[in-house]
């Protein structure tokens, strides 16, 4: 299989970087530049008609694309340690939470990002009123998290899941685009301290 990355601050290749590294797995990858526009470039729509990292190629040619699929994907074949759970409650708590990152956390972000960030200047349909619209969100968005961290370590639970890699990947990226943590969020603030000292958040 050859995994199809792009380096930081791109959040979603990060996401299964992180969590190969959490299994141990090798996974052979090759760059591609989103700088360069190399995933828009017609040989990768071949693979992903959507044009965005990450992708999984396995060696039969099948292209699983999106990165929490990737994850998936990659957890069935590597089931330890478990990183989606394993009971049915441990399996819904992590779906939940990693299903709140990305509904509640990363459109805020990705809408700041993209209409108001220095680097995405040149896309069009830029509105950078909207972009800014969406900084409170984002703060809201943080201290939703970090009222959901007030009594366990982990976000769903006491374990660190899949979820906790969806906002760790999102927390910083939200700090590259200049979307800092309200100072409020201690809960938050810990978390981030616990889960980057992790060995497998420099991936």
């Amino acid at each position: 299989m050859l995994f199809y990355d792009s380096p930081n601050p791109a959040p979603n290749p990060r996401r299964v970087r992180i969590f190969a590294a959490e299994k141990g797995i090798d996974l052979p990858s090759r760059e591609v530049s989103i700088p360069r526009r190399e995933q828009k470039a017609p040989d990768f729509v071949a693979k992903n008609p959507r044009g965005q990292t990450p992708i999984l190629e396995l060696d039969d040619g099948t292209v699983i694309a999106e990165s929490v699929a990737i994850m998936r994907y990659l957890e069935t074949l590597h089931p330890e340690p478990p990183l989606f759970g394993t009971t049915p409650l441990e399996i819904a708590r992590i779906e939940m939470w990693s299903r709140r990152v990305e509904m509640i956390a990363m459109p805020p972000v990705g809408a700041v990002w993209v209409h108001t960030h220095a680097f995405t200047a040149a896309l069009p349909g830029r509105n950078s009123e909207w972009g800014e619209a969406n900084r409170p969100r984002v703060a809201d968005a943080m201290r939703f998290f970090d009222s959901s961290l007030a009594e366990s370590e982990y976000l769903a639970g006491d374990g660190y899941s899949a979820a906790d890699i969806l906002l760790l990947t999102t927390v910083d990226f939200a700090a590259f685009v200049g979307l800092a943590m309200p100072e409020e969020c201690d809960n938050l603030r810990a978390w981030h301290e616990r889960v980057s000292a992790r060995p497998s958040a420099a991936a």
